[in-house]
């Protein structure tokens, strides 16, 4: 199966982002992994990289439950960038909670994918890494 380029985790537990990177590394997941901490940090970096057209991720590992700008509010302001990068973008909710609500909610977007539940697995990626080449 053919490795992503870049991938994107938004998230604010290090220990999370640690193994997350880990298992990536492990099955191959991608080149590069870009790591922002809040929903705004991720806005910023990636409109400077649409700016800079450089290396835009094709997948983001994106947690609802963040400082500053959580994830739902990330998804609001991605959706309003018009960008042909954006529009082949796969989002995946990752988080512990299993709250149907936020399940519910996720099919508001497009752009969402699916919604992982910590801790991601190496199945999980695999699974990601089908999709992404179906796509």
């Amino acid at each position: 199966m053919k490795k992503i380029r870049t991938s994107c985790i938004i998230d604010d537990d290090p220990i999370f982002i640690y193994g997350t990177k880990r298992i990536m590394k492990e099955v191959n997941f991608c080149d590069e992994v870009l790591v922002y901490q809040n929903g705004q940090q991720a806005l910023d970096g990636l409109s400077s990289i649409l700016d800079a057209d450089e290396n835009f991720p094709s997948v983001i590992f994106l947690d609802l439950n963040m400082p500053i700008m959580n994830g739902w509010e990330f998804l609001e302001e991605l959706t309003k960038i018009t960008h042909p990068k954006i529009e082949h973008l796969i989002i995946y909710i990752i988080s512990s909670s299993i709250d149907p609500r936020d399940l519910e909610r996720v099919k508001d977007y497009e752009i969402v994918h699916n919604y992982i539940l910590k801790p991601v697995t190496p199945k999980d990626l695999s699974t990601v890494m089908e999709v992404l080449h179906d796509y």
